[in-house]
């Protein structure tokens, strides 16, 4: 009787998070670069006297640990690897977010600062660029704009950089008191003064942020005092070989912390996390694996 064919691993299909509680999934990661299960031990050996081999060998501790490097970044890594969640929006009409003083407190003021910004009404949704920017007050009635990344300068209206300070106007903008309003168009955005005469401090500053309209706008805080990383499980799946033969793997509990945002030049980011496994008493193991060959092949 001729040998079998061999067994083979091949590839990676996907890994899809679950909840350990309900058995939900969190989403799927479908460009993976690698999803490689480890499973390693120690050997303990006795030695002594002049015996140049050990006198005897016996299992010591295990691990076991996943290797991945997603090459997308889905709303439930910052959940499962950072101990984050996100929010994602849609922001059909683009917004000015986060006005707030930086440096002192008079240039974001209801009364003698600015009280407000927003979008130029029709016009100014084309030309919000999206970044952050930086006010500071050059007299008790005037500002100007800083922009900390020009990568948006290209939408709508171009904008460019008056020098190397990175300032964005030509001239001082006066801000008009009793709930005036000025445009900066080259951003989109109208400030309205305070309801009262405009008395700003010199050196103030204050710091805003922009986002154009959009399909999906994401914000996320990592970091937090007291964020929980929580375990998961996965099921890992290997790619259809052409005998149609398919692996899973079932991890039970999997704990993993800390994720790479690599931006190199002219390079997708593919970050490297290793994540443990460790034994799950219901269960009784870490993984259970499948593997299959239909009898009909691929099933194409």
């Amino acid at each position: 009787m001729p040998l079998s064919k061999p067994r083979t691993l091949y590839g990676i299909h996907s890994m899809t998070p679950y909840n350990i509680i309900t058995g939900n999934p969190y989403g799927t990661f479908r460009v993976l670069g690698n999803a490689s299960l480890n499973v390693t031990g120690e050997l303990v050996t006795l030695t002594g006297g002049s015996a140049p081999y050990p006198w005897s060998s016996q299992p010591g501790a295990s691990a076991a640990e996943i290797v991945m490097s997603p090459k997308e970044v889905p709303d439930f890594l910052f959940q499962l690897f950072l101990g984050a969640v996100p929010t994602t929006v849609e922001n059909a009409a683009g917004s000015v977010d986060e006005f707030a003083n930086k440096q002192g407190t008079s240039v974001n003021d209801a009364t003698t600062g600015i009280a407000s910004i927003g979008v130029i009404a029709v016009t100014g949704e084309a030309n919000l660029k999206f970044g952050k920017y930086t006010v500071v007050a050059v007299s008790a009635t005037t500002i100007d704009i800083y922009g900390l990344t020009n990568v948006d300068f290209f939408r709508g209206d171009d904008l460019q950089y008056i020098d190397d300070s990175l300032k964005l106007n030509d001239a001082p903008i006066t801000v008009p008191g009793t709930g005036g309003t000025v445009d900066f168009s080259d951003l989109g955005i109208v400030l309205t003064g305070g309801s009262g005469a405009v008395a700003m401090t010199v050196g103030d500053t204050a710091e805003f942020e922009l986002n154009p309209p959009s399909l999906k706008k994401t914000e996320v805080l990592v970091g937090q005092n007291g964020a929980c990383i929580q375990e998961f499980g996965a099921l890992i799946s290997s790619q259809k070989q052409t005998d149609g033969s398919m692996w899973l793997i079932d991890c039970f509990r999997i704990t993993a912390l800390g994720y790479p945002f690599g931006m190199a030049e002219k390079a997708f980011n593919e970050g490297e996390i290793t994540a443990n496994l460790v034994y799950d008493s219901d269960q009784d193991g870490i993984f259970r694996a499948r593997h299959i060959i239909p009898a009909t092949g691929c099933g194409n």
